[in-house]
């Protein structure tokens, strides 16, 4: 796929372009024209206003639906339209300076841990 974007105020509209050449047969255009459409539909809120086209390629015809979507966000996050996704900040930060060894057996210097043979 390849994404055409010119930046605006407005809120972001979607124009779509799957040709016979992508598939021959009305019904796998409309499908794939279908997910993109149902992607942007919920994706809206996030991404950047203006007016965006979506040129669908060859290999969209044998993409699964999920393949398809999931294509569609790696090509509107790298090319700046949705955010970057962020780490949740789960994870509590780590106490001290120092590198854990809780791979090593205690009193060797931390580094490779040894196997567990």
């Amino acid at each position: 796929m390849t994404l055409h974007w010119l930046k605006g105020d407005s809120p972001a509209r979607l124009g779509l372009a799957v040709s016979r050449k992508v598939d021959t047969r009305s019904v796998g255009r409309n499908r794939i024209k279908r997910v993109l459409r149902d992607a942007t539909r919920h994706l809206r809120a996030d991404m950047a206003g203006g007016d965006y086209v979506v040129v669908a390629r060859s290999a969209a015809k044998l993409a699964s639906n999920q393949q398809i979507r999931e294509a569609f966000v790696r090509l509107l996050r790298r090319a700046g339209a949705l955010p970057a996704v962020v780490a949740d900040g789960t994870m509590p930060p780590r106490e001290g300076n120092e590198p854990s060894s809780s791979l090593n057996a205690p009193g060797t210097p931390p580094g490779r841990a040894e196997p567990a043979c």
